[in-house]
């Protein structure tokens, strides 16, 4: 039973909420003393909960105790409870209610809430529609409705949507038509929303939600003072928060760390051990960046209240981020039951670096590699492994005895391999592609040069096999091609064969899936190859083509769109034209880079002096610039030749800069630099 939703119905109100704002928010009124006289009117028709009963006797025996040493008192409750309190009660009816109940000392402290876990929308059975809507209501004291809209749209403008001061302005005017119409002493969260959803949003639902989450409910994170009782894993993370200067929001924040700083390694362990005691305060955003750099790492921080019960909960495992961390990762190895999960938590310790914990993880990764004898399994635990060995040294990780367990693993691989691959079916051969790409970009980050050459003799020795799976056999001939062990022709003739007429059309949809999942830009540049397969698509048979397009369209939506443009470019015709005798030479448009030129060596240079140096159009035509840098000696001269040597720009500035000229021997080094 909801009493506030009784009132607010006996008023002719369908919602409470609303009735809320307009009796107590809005008009101002001594509200307290009705509602709790008919909150005594409803329990007086309602049955009594027997726990409530225990509830308030215990709570009018503290209040009693309270009396005897202070006057003025306070009691914060819900209005259902103001009745009991005021009641006048025996203290022996409350003794004897609470009488043979169990007593247990108990510990207690406050944690940092949120709006959000306040809404009614999270499941909160006491919770508010609109947290964030009050609190704007109890923190602004004039113009309540254009300093909201003023706030929503800035969170529009935050999010690219261009919204100017008009539209506050007619969106203010229309909250308050709004409230005039309906009787409203002034415009509630429903006008207001409503004018924001017409003039600000356009009428776009998601724009509504957008100022739904970040003002309605809003995500501000409460605080606790520093004195109050915490359990002490809770302390040591605190402390490491202010030593490593990450402050904990209920709002997104994006963190980019670079690991080579002390402060970036630092914050980068925290963040993976906390993520060890399933306290995922940061991930890695849904979207990463092109960089893939050893030193670089994102995250994406977001401090949720459950995770001070979740801290409470991992002090069982350690008194500190670190040993609780370690300790748990101990507890996974000694619990895991398959060659996965033990390779998962060898990564684990090396970003977190739990070094307590590798030995124990390392012998269970023996165990476990020794007793799984399922290929698919020994491929899915070499790339954690790969990469623990590829950045252990950039981590400050000790990985020594990694790498024979991963060569063991590999070896395993390679045996096991060919009895795996024949004959699968489509979904086995799927998992099959990506356990093979998985374990070929492993071995990349290997300095082996004999891992690499045993792994790849073995693709090569599976590639030809009859009774390979078009999708495998495809991407084995893709890697290859990558890895230079076929050449043009032979990969065109392996094409060929599976495109032939009489072979079924999902056998060769499958063959090209596989050969083009690493990207489409080889039909960019190959013509031959592009129409080979042009000429595939066009003969195939109208009653195949329905089977075989999600096949295509699968592979083909893959590709960024620029190669699918270049691709599309070929088909039509738009082919990019080559000059006859190499690049050419266009005079006039080169000299328009003279001046530029001119400032960054501080030698005027002009059209007469490059005709007769080293560079002109013979020069260019001859390919000497593609071939090689250019000569910063000469340059510092006033000549431009082109030199025998790549890669040195820098070294020859250098040493150009010498004697009375070191600033043209820092120019030279600049221009040799951009030549490379």
């Amino acid at each position: 039973m909801d009493p506030i939703g009784e009132l607010a119905a006996a008023a002719g109100y369908d919602d409470p909420e609303r009735w809320w704002e307009d009796v107590v928010e809005h008009r101002g009124m001594p509200a307290f003393e009705g509602i709790a006289e008919a909150m005594t009117a409803i329990r007086e028709s309602f049955p009594e909960d027997p726990d409530d009963l225990v509830r308030e006797a215990y709570m009018r025996t503290v209040l009693r105790e309270t009396r005897k040493h202070y006057d003025d008192i306070a009691v914060v409750c819900g209005a259902w409870h103001v009745p009991a309190l005021t009641r006048k009660v025996a203290a022996k009816d409350d003794a004897a209610l609470l009488k043979g109940r169990r007593k247990a000392k108990v510990a207690f402290t406050w944690v940092p809430w949120t709006y959000g876990r306040l809404a009614s929308g999270s499941g909160y059975g006491a919770g508010v529609r609109s947290p964030g809507w009050y609190h704007h209501l109890f923190a602004t004291a004039d113009e309540v409705v254009p300093r909201w809209l003023v706030d929503a749209a800035g969170v529009l403008r935050a999010e690219g949507v261009p919204t100017s001061s008009a539209h506050v302005i007619e969106a203010t005017r229309l909250a308050e038509a709004l409230a005039t119409i309906r009787g409203r002493p002034l415009a509630g969260l429903a006008e207001v929303t409503e004018a924001a959803e017409a003039v600000l949003c356009d009428g776009e639902p998601l724009r509504v939600n957008l100022i739904n989450n970040r003002l309605v409910v809003g995500e501000r994170l409460g605080g606790v003072p520093e004195d109050m009782p915490a359990v002490p894993l809770a302390k040591d993370l605190a402390a490491q928060q202010r030593a490593l200067r990450l402050k904990p929001s209920a709002l997104d924040q994006d963190l980019e760390l670079d690991l080579r700083k002390e402060i970036g390694l630092g914050r980068s362990r925290l963040l993976h051990r906390l993520r060890v005691l399933d306290v995922p305060w940061g991930q890695p955003p849904p979207a990463r960046r092109g960089g893939t750099g050893t030193f670089r790492e994102e995250w994406r921080l977001r401090w949720q209240p459950e995770f001070a019960v979740r801290l409470v909960e991992s002090s069982m495992f350690g008194t500190t981020v670190v040993a609780a961390a370690t300790s748990k990762v101990i507890k996974a190895a000694a619990d895991a039951e398959t060659l996965a999960e033990v390779t998962a938590l060898v990564e684990t310790c090396l970003l977190g670096d739990l070094g307590g914990a590798y030995p124990r993880v390392l012998a269970a990764l023996d165990t476990r590699a020794a007793l799984d004898a399922d290929v698919n399994h020994l491929m899915a635990a070499i790339p954690a492994l790969a990469r623990t060995l590829r950045y252990g040294d950039v981590r400050q990780t000790d990985v020594a005895g990694l790498a024979t367990v991963t060569a063991s693993l590999l070896t395993r691989v390679c045996a096991g391999l060919p009895s795996v691959v024949g004959s699968v079916s489509d979904e086995a051969a799927a998992v099959l592609r990506d356990r093979i790409d998985g374990v070929h970009s492993a071995i990349g980050l290997l300095s082996d040069d004999d891992l690499r050459e045993r792994w790849l003799a073995t693709l090569a020795s599976l590639a030809g096999r009859g009774d390979l799976h078009g999708l495998l056999a495809g991407r084995l001939t893709r890697l290859l091609m990558d890895a230079g062990r076929l050449d043009a022709a032979e990969v065109r003739r392996r094409l060929r064969l599976p495109l032939t007429v009489g072979t079924p059309p999902a056998h060769g949809a499958a063959w090209v899936e596989g050969f083009l999942s690493g990207g489409g830009l080889l039909l960019v540049h190959d013509d031959e190859l592009l129409g080979l397969l042009d000429e595939w698509l066009a003969d195939i048979p109208a009653a195949a083509f329905d089977n075989v397009l999600p096949l295509l369209r699968r592979t083909f939506g893959a590709f960024e769109a620029g190669e699918r443009r270049a691709i599309g470019e070929r088909i039509s015709g738009k082919r990019a034209v080559v000059l006859e005798g190499g690049l050419g030479f266009d005079p006039a448009a080169a000299d328009l880079v003279l001046p530029t030129l001119s400032a960054l060596l501080g030698h005027k240079i002009n059209a007469a002096e490059i005709n007769g140096g080293a560079i002109n159009a013979g020069a260019i035509n001859a390919g000497a610039i593609n071939a090689g840098a250019i000569n910063a000696a000469e340059i510092t001269a006033g000549a431009m030749a082109a030199g025998a040597g790549t890669g040195h720009g820098r070294r020859t500035g250098d040493s150009a800069g010498t004697g009375d000229s070191p600033g043209k021997g820092d120019s030279a080094g600049r221009v040799g630099e951009g030549a490379r």
